[in-house]
């Protein structure tokens, strides 16, 4: 079934306003970014203006995301039925921990952060609900990507790699390698390969197959030792198989792509 135009130039106008979030666009950057005519793209942006899903400034001629994508985001948050379970756990092992927890979801070639419970000891910025970062570069989303070795995992990966750090694998044989030791270790590491200065570690709830949901545990490297590595591992392990355990297995997570795409 071939796509229809307008809805598709639609999606792909809104999701391009989502990932600049604070940087409101002009509607010369938006026509050059989806190769479509300045034209176009303003009865769109009007359309979508009127209804909440674009926002103006006050000159009318910068654009941003409206708030009509926050109350459609709310309602995939409250619907989740995975998310209901999860939080309690997360927030549990935060405390215990005294580290940041957070809960995730592949979604193509990203992880899309659907909760988070931060440490006590610091607060980041970038720990946002509804962030997406790349799924190569995240201990949550290589744990997913390590249960797809052998069955779709280049549909989850960019054609080109591009470095969040010095310490991201940008290589495509070397992240084989680094989700084949993921996938016998049980666990993923992100080792400053996404935030310099932090080691997160991942783990896949495979409550679906593949897994589509995974929880990662954020360290900075001053506190981690080899015995607090341990006890972080073994905290996340038995979160893990708590979660599993409660989860109902018989409902399909939406953000998997189709097979093939």
């Amino acid at each position: 079934m071939r796509d229809v135009k307008s809805a598709a130039r639609t999606v792909e106008l809104l999701e391009l306003l989502a990932t600049r979030q604070n940087r409101p666009a002009r509607l010369r950057e938006l026509s050059e970014a989806l190769d479509a005519p300045r034209s176009s793209i303003y009865a769109l942006i009007r359309t979508l203006s009127e209804r909440g899903w674009v926002r103006t400034d006050e000159t009318g001629t910068l654009y941003s995301i409206g708030i009509r994508a926050l109350l459609a985001g709310t309602t995939y948050l409250d619907t989740d039925p995975y998310l209901r379970i999860v939080q309690p756990h997360i927030n549990d092992l935060s405390v215990k921990l005294d580290e940041t927890i957070h809960f995730g979801r592949l979604d193509r070639g990203d992880i899309v952060y659907l909760a988070t419970k931060e440490s006590s000891q610091y607060l980041r910025p970038f720990s946002r609900v509804g962030r997406r970062l790349p799924a190569f570069s995240t201990a949550m989303g290589k744990s997913l990507l390590a249960e797809r070795l052998g069955q779709g995992l280049d549909a989850h990966l960019p054609r080109e790699f591009t470095p969040l750090t010095p310490n991201t694998i940008v290589d495509y044989d070397a992240l084989v390698r680094d989700l084949e030791l993921t996938r016998e270790r049980g666990y993923a590491i992100d080792d400053e390969e996404n935030y310099a200065g932090v080691t997160c570690f991942g783990f896949a709830l495979r409550y679906a197959s593949p897994a589509t949901d995974a929880i990662s545990c954020s360290v900075p490297l001053g506190n981690l030792h080899e015995g607090r590595r341990a006890e972080i591992i073994e905290a996340m392990e038995r979160t893990r198989l708590a979660i599993e355990r409660m989860a109902p297995v018989n409902l399909v997570v939406t953000a998997e792509p189709p097979s093939g795409t």
